[in-house]
């Protein structure tokens, strides 16, 4: 937990329905995570299969003082022949929004990621439309990198997103660990 009251925990299976909400339901989602509606069914099967934390990929919710407020994904991408990096990504409940928990939900992500696995890299695009998105991928400490043309598909266009990124250099060390 952050001073800001903001925690990363393991996704429950009470989770579940949240989760298809803000993937399958276009007021849910928002603007720019909607995508269209798929198999209602996809979150459950891969919650019984790997309880949403795999090897190449996971899933953790965001809470604030016991309320869940949405969740925070990564996988694995292929950088080079050899090399590969986590590509992040964050979905809020809509009342959620606006107010730094995503912020702080990166950064709580990023910090986890470089604890626990030896990638060197978390990347994260976002629309180049999505304001709100690049200023909290910047405020959490995210480097802008430029511009990815046509990029993602949503709601009938080829759409450009903004590439950002951290280095394991990047993260301040904080505190020693005992």
């Amino acid at each position: 937990m952050t001073e800001t009251g903001v925690a990363l925990r393991p996704v429950s299976e009470g989770d579940l329905p949240m989760l298809e909400a803000l993937t399958n339901d276009p007021q849910a989602a928002g603007t720019f995570e909607w995508h269209g509606w798929h198999d209602p069914h996809f979150l459950r099967r891969r919650w019984t299969e790997t309880g949403m934390l795999a090897a190449d990929n996971g899933m953790l919710m965001i809470e604030l003082d016991g309320r869940r407020l949405g969740f925070v994904s990564w996988h694995k991408t292929r950088t080079g022949s050899t090399s590969y990096c986590w590509n992040a990504g964050l979905v809020l409940i809509p009342e959620a929004r606006g107010h730094g928990y995503g912020t702080e939900a990166q950064r709580l992500l990023v910090r986890y990621l470089f604890a626990h696995t030896q990638m060197n890299r978390v990347e994260a695009s976002t629309e180049a439309g999505n304001a709100a998105e690049q200023r909290s991928l910047t405020k959490a400490g995210f480097t802008r990198e430029g511009v990815l043309r046509g990029y993602g598909f949503r709601d009938g266009a080829w759409r450009d997103h903004i590439l950002y990124s951290m280095l394991r250099s990047d993260l301040d060390p904080g505190p020693e660990r005992p």
